[in-house]
């Protein structure tokens, strides 16, 4: 799958997902509305990042917009404006919104191939992202307060991965600020910086790098770097040793120094999937 796929169907499923290679793939399939949201796409979203969270065999994922102009322009703006109002309910952010692999509890790694711009909610596929891969003709800005809403979740996100500044700038000058994405890669936002026709090669080299290694230990290295965003320096290292220790009863950690010293590949250990 391409993030060309159905770029002109109309009729085609809004959300594209595809299992191949132990990688996920998931494109937003609305090209013809800037691969805008709408209400019925979140229970989608969900769906799909439960099938990443819980297949075994799927081990790193990547995320895409179909088309070369958008990635994801956030909440589609006329859909808000026919119902009155935002889908989303009033109670907590953990029961309300599902469009991340971070809001979706996702410990496997995600990179976000972004095929052009990103506006609004279509920063959740960033913030939350653990590698970020740009085409170099992508742009970030947030519309939020251009049409009378709060930036709030992505918003937060862009403070931890940019400057203070940039990440107010963008919040509060809405459309009149596109951060582009050669200086998002020197702030950081992104992580890669290619042409257009090199972005999902390099997304799927990354993704292919990252399948090859221990999922055990992938998943619990991720768990470690995130939660340090959230904790002072000795409680996030605390943590991480505590990730570190419980490890060594996996059968990874004694798989992958065995197979270094018997010069071979490793044969990493699949648990099962969870029971619904």
């Amino acid at each position: 799958m391409t993030g060309t796929d159905a770029a002109g169907d109309q009729t085609a499923p809004e959300v594209l997902f595809e299992k191949r290679d132990h990688i996920a793939y998931i494109t937003l399939n609305r090209p013809h509305k800037g691969n805008s949201l709408t209400g019925a796409m979140m229970p989608m979203m969900k769906d799909v990042w439960g099938e990443v969270r819980d297949d075994p065999d799927i081990r790193a994922a990547i995320v895409t917009g179909a088309g070369e102009k958008h990635f994801c322009t956030g909440a589609d703006v006329d859909a808000v404006a026919l119902r009155g109002g935002m889908s989303t309910g009033t109670g907590p952010l953990t029961d309300e919104v599902y469009w991340s692999p971070h809001q979706n509890r996702v410990w496997k790694p995600v990179i976000s191939a972004v095929n052009g711009l990103v506006a609004g909610a279509g920063l959740h596929f960033v913030v939350d992202a653990d590698i970020v891969v740009a085409a170099d003709h992508a742009a970030f800005m947030d519309t939020h307060v251009n049409v009378g809403l709060v930036g709030a979740m992505e918003n937060i996100g862009l403070a931890k991965r940019l400057p203070l500044g940039t990440a107010l700038r963008m919040t509060l000058m809405g459309r009149d600020y596109r951060l582009p994405a050669e200086r998002a890669y020197q702030l950081g936002l992104v992580d890669e910086l290619v042409a257009p026709g090199e972005l999902m090669e390099t997304a799927e080299q990354i993704a292919r790098s990252i399948a090859a290694n221990s999922p055990a230990a992938v998943s619990l290295s991720k768990q470690a770097v995130w939660n340090s965003l959230e904790a002072g320096y000795s409680q996030a290292c605390e943590y991480g040793w505590s990730l570190l220790r419980m490890h060594w009863a996996h059968p990874d950690s004694k798989e992958g120094p065995r197979a270094f010293s018997e010069r071979r590949e490793p044969q990493w250990t699949t648990v099962a999937r969870p029971e619904k």
